[in-house]
């Protein structure tokens, strides 16, 4: 299984950014897929995941900002960041588990106050 991510960027404070993640090979829907953070000096860290049937869980410090989906038709997660904070900057990896775990590339995300 491959993981394409891309949408990190910089953003002010309260801003929006959106993740895409696009899985392509040997991909199942009864995957779960999820996005991780690492900010500089700390470690790697879930943000969110969500199952093929939309249940989806969140770290505490994001729920009710941070909107993870996925589209299985697509094989692509997203994560909708809204009301970005300083604290939100870190790179965000795609990962996928099924059986094992794959990552996709980091796509850095700066949060500017």
């Amino acid at each position: 299984v491959q993981l394409q991510a891309s949408g990190g960027g910089l953003v002010q404070a309260g801003g929006s950014l959106r993740l895409s993640c696009a899985a392509s090979g040997s991909v199942s829907r009864m995957s779960v897929m999820g996005w991780y953070r690492q900010a500089p000096g700390k470690q790697r860290e879930l943000v969110a995941r969500i199952i093929s049937g939309g249940t989806a869980n969140y770290v505490d410090s994001v729920k009710g900002r941070f909107t993870i989906s996925r589209d299985n038709a697509r094989n692509t997660v997203y994560l909708q960041m809204n009301s970005l904070k300083s604290e939100d900057t870190a790179v965000y990896y795609c990962n996928y588990y099924f059986g094992r775990d794959y990552w996709g590339e980091g796509t850095l995300v700066t949060v500017s106050s």
